[in-house]
């Protein structure tokens, strides 16, 4: 009856142990609920690249095709204008 006693204590001590060393351990319970958060963070950063690479392969294919889009970008990135366009710049009054 004693020894019976001392293998069941035994036995739940051990369970015990395995279970902290599940939840608590290296490659646990923790490190897995972590784990997700992480690849949840990069799936939505990998979410952000793709339809940024999408954006700028639309921009690429309007850039090789379409010279009206072209003439807006100089004029707006590079600040060039028409070869019949005149830049008016206007005086600052002095005070």
């Amino acid at each position: 009856m004693r020894s019976n006693l001392l293998m069941f204590s035994f036995a739940a001590l051990m369970l015990f142990a395995m279970l902290l060393v599940i939840v608590f351990g290296e490659q646990g319970v923790r490190d897995l609920s972590r784990l997700r958060v992480e690849h949840q963070a990069l799936a939505a950063k990998n979410q952000v690249t793709f339809e940024e690479n999408v954006r700028l392969y639309r921009q690429i294919e309007r850039l090789k095709t379409d010279n009206l889009f072209v003439e807006m970008t100089a004029r707006k990135e590079l600040g060039l204008v028409g070869e019949t366009e005149f830049i008016l710049k206007s005086a600052e009054k002095k005070r």
